[in-house]
């Protein structure tokens, strides 16, 4: 398996890991999708180190790569293991962005490697890849790696202003840019015009690529993207689509923040007409 390295976080928070005592590596440790609670003296979500790691009773160790000079590994352990577990949302306004990317991967690697126990072709006991990040049917020989799903996010916009809407599960009064999985078939831009087209039924063309980010909850890699209007009225998805509107710029309301890709499409638009947020 290739070695992952990882940006260097900030300074101030590999000091709060305190790996001075044992420099053995940085553990995430998961139970069943989620992550378990640690914190530095700031307040910040942070891993385990080895000495920490070391009473728990370990299912299973991946891994991942290094961040600077300590490997790091995703553990899932067991339901002895004491400790508040949750979903890493949870963390979102405590966590350095790189520290979240290296969680986000440890939870994804659990998650492939308990749910890919079995083969979905015959239905027999699969083993580890000797080189690979795969599982291997003993019987067929299929094999499976772990699973990423691109999905779309979109800035849709038109002179001074953006086209926000609201998922059924957002918070109240939160809006954001318009997201969706992409189709067995579709290309990314195919992808971006028939979901604006189906949540809220307006047409976009001139379409920019903008970045990406991992989004762990539980497999996506989102594709972030600005489209400029063509024509539509509004119509909503309502199964999925509480809301949508059209907001000035300068009167925009409560939007994710920034640690989110969809935040930084709206800020980056913003910056481009003169606008800050």
């Amino acid at each position: 398996m290739s070695s992952f390295f990882w940006p260097e976080p900030d300074q101030n928070f590999l000091a709060s890991v305190n790996l001075a005592e044992d420099s053995d590596g940085l553990f995430f440790a998961c139970r069943k999708g989620n992550i378990l609670q640690t914190f530095n003296q700031a307040g910040a979500w942070r891993p385990l180190n080895k000495h920490e790691m070391s009473s728990f009773t370990q299912v299973k160790k991946h891994f991942m790569g290094h961040l600077g000079e300590d490997a790091c590994f995703a553990v899932e352990v067991d339901d002895t293991v004491d400790g508040e577990f949750v979903n890493l949302r949870a963390n979102l306004g405590n966590i350095d962005r790189t520290i979240f990317s290296i969680a986000g991967r440890a939870l994804q690697l659990c998650d492939w490697y308990l749910t890919h126990q079995f083969c979905g072709r015959c239905g027999s006991r699969t083993i580890e890849h000797a080189d690979d990040r795969a599982t291997v049917c003993e019987s067929c020989g299929m094999h499976f790696y772990p699973r990423l799903s691109p999905s779309i996010i979109v800035l849709v916009h038109k002179d001074d202003e953006v086209l926000l809407g609201r998922n059924h599960l957002f918070p109240e009064g939160l809006f954001s840019t318009l997201a969706g999985f992409v189709e067995p078939g579709e290309s990314i831009e195919e992808t971006v015009r028939r979901e604006v087209k189906e949540e809220v039924g307006v047409k976009v063309g001139n379409l920019s690529y903008r970045g990406s980010q991992p989004w762990p909850f539980p497999n996506s890699l989102m594709l972030g993207f600005h489209a400029e209007f063509e024509s539509g009225d509004i119509v909503l998805q309502e199964d999925e689509i509480s809301e949508a509107n059209w907001f000035r710029c300068d009167e925009l309301p409560l939007i994710p923040g920034k640690f989110a890709i969809s935040r930084w499409l709206i800020d980056e638009y913003l910056d481009s007409r003169g606008f800050e947020f």
